[in-house]
Formats: C-alpha cells, structure tokens, sequence
C-alpha cells in the first residue's frame, strides 16, 4: 500500500464502526462501484480519441460492474437489499478540487480526471485492506482482499495514462498535491459506515 504514499492511514477502529451496520456498508459499496464504473465511460466520452484508453477504460468500467454485481449477490444472499444510491461527501470534495485545479486545456482536464480517480481507487484500495484484516466476517474478509488486489491496478492504470497523456504537465507534481490535499480532506472522515466515510 506505500506506493500510494496516502499520508493518513485509516484508523482500524473505523472496522468497528461498519461491523454494526453491515446493511449499510454494503450499499454503500455497492454504489462507489456502479459510480467507478460511469466514471470510467466519462474518460472515454471526453477523450475518445486515445484508442488505448478507451480500451482500458471499457475493460473497467466492465470490471467496477462485475464488482456492483458482486456486492450485490452478497446483500441478496444475507437477505438484505440494496438501498437507495449515497452522496459520497469524501468523493464530491475531491471532485471540487480536480475542476479548480483543472487549468481549461484538454490535457489539464484529463490529467486531473485520471488523477482525481487514482485518488479515489488508492483510498478505496486502502479501505479494502483495513477490512480484510481486521473485519470478524470471514466471508467479507476474503471478499476485501481479493477487491483490493484489483482496486491496486486500477489505481495504477489511472496513473500510467496521465503520466502518457499529461504532456506539458508535471504529472509527479501534481500527483503529490493531491496527495496532500486528500490527506487534509481524509482527516475529517472515518466515522461512519461507509467506504469513505
């Protein structure tokens, strides 16, 4: 997990928090996927004219919808059902901060998309290991560590594409701003029972 260099780990004790509303957390989850997966439709939208991308892009978005499905089999199996979508308050800041750092050029814009969205899978991906090694559900625990090891590419994919795209634009740079700027945000998360939260 060093190669996000997140500066603020998740405190283990937020475990402690989803194991009250397993409900909730599924949800949740259930929801960043399907959210992860029209994320990734908008890069190709925006940006259709980098064939490799698009390819990328449509393996996984197809991927974060098998994830939707997944979570989804498991609140159908524990006799739970999926509620309503949830606002993501930790996701709409960052989404704030990627359109004011954005400058107004094309390759500004997808630089700080691809970087707004390794962001959000490098937490995601951090979240997933915190459950699967300190949730008590042995089947939510297998499930996480096997979510993280995917969310982990994704993050990398994200990554590769602004370093390849971001012509003009100190990728490293910007990468460690938004390492701070997520680290200030963080801060005032992890507690409640959500992803994010």
């Amino acid at each position: 997990m060093s190669t996000f260099r997140l500066q603020l780990p998740t405190d283990p004790r937020w475990v402690n928090i989803v194991e009250k509303n397993i409900s909730e957390i599924l949800t949740d989850h259930a929801w960043c996927e399907q959210k992860a997966a029209s994320n990734a439709i908008t890069l190709i939208t925006i940006n259709s004219e980098f064939p490799d991308l698009v390819t990328d892009m449509l393996a996984l978005a197809k991927e974060e919808l098998e994830h939707f499905d997944m979570v989804h089999e498991i609140i159908k199996k524990r006799g739970l059902k999926l509620g309503r979508e949830r606002k993501d308050e930790y996701v709409g800041e960052l989404a704030q901060y990627m359109k004011k750092s954005n400058t107004g050029s094309r390759v500004s814009g997808l630089v700080e998309r691809l970087l707004f969205s390794a962001m959000i899978e490098a937490r995601s991906c951090e979240r997933f290991k915190v459950l699967s090694e300190n949730i008590q559900d042995e089947e939510l625990s297998l499930f996480y560590r096997e979510l993280m090891e995917s969310e982990a590419g994704h993050y990398t994919t994200f990554i590769t594409y602004a370093r390849k795209y971001g012509e003009g634009i100190d990728v490293e740079k910007r990468w460690r701003e938004w390492l701070d700027f997520e680290a200030s945000v963080i801060a005032k998360y992890g507690k409640s029972e959500s992803i994010h939260g």
